[in-house]
């Protein structure tokens, strides 16, 4: 039965993308690596980002910038919350337009790269914006080492979360 006609099946995908959401605003608050140079933090929300785009399409797009600006809410990055929310934003609509259809394993394997490559630049710009050139330039490589967990960790869950939606229908 079609989507469309279905209701319930509208408000359960309303209820996967608040919990995709979750996941995202969790993994990035919870599962942390302090960087000092920077006075942030590596974490796995990029991950989730990643998947959510993969499993809900546009939803999971809204997910993963909202649940990516909630962390930052909650963890006191009050000038990065808009930014963070563009930026995974894009991160995750990178994820969902490359990863759409039937794709060779390496394809994919790119398209979660491009995704990543497309937060360290976001993140780069605004920070050259915010403070300055320099300081921009020494958040490059944590935000490198947190897009490879994001895209070693995402191309792992993907299919295993794929397995399960499939399954739950």
């Amino acid at each position: 039965m079609s989507n469309k006609r279905n209701p319930a099946s509208h408000v359960q995908r309303l209820a996967l993308g608040g919990l995709m959401a979750a996941l995202v605003c969790v993994a990035t608050s919870f599962f942390k690596l302090p960087v000092p140079i920077t006075q942030g933090y590596i974490h796995l929300g990029d991950a989730f980002v990643l998947v959510s785009a993969a499993i809900l399409g546009p939803l999971g797009v809204a997910a993963a910038a909202i649940g990516s600006m909630l962390a930052d809410l909650l963890g006191g990055y009050f000038q990065y919350l808009l930014p963070t929310f563009v930026i995974k934003g894009l991160v995750a609509l990178v994820a969902f337009a490359g990863l759409r259809g039937n794709k060779p394993f390496w394809v994919e394997w790119l398209v979660l790269i491009a995704a990543e490559a497309v937060m360290v630049l976001g993140y780069f710009l605004v920070e050259c914006l915010m403070y300055s050139a320099a300081s921009a330039a020494g958040a490059v490589l944590p935000n490198v080492v947190q897009g490879i967990g994001g895209v070693v960790i995402g191309a792992v869950l993907i299919p295993v979360f794929r397995r399960i939606q499939q399954r739950i229908g």
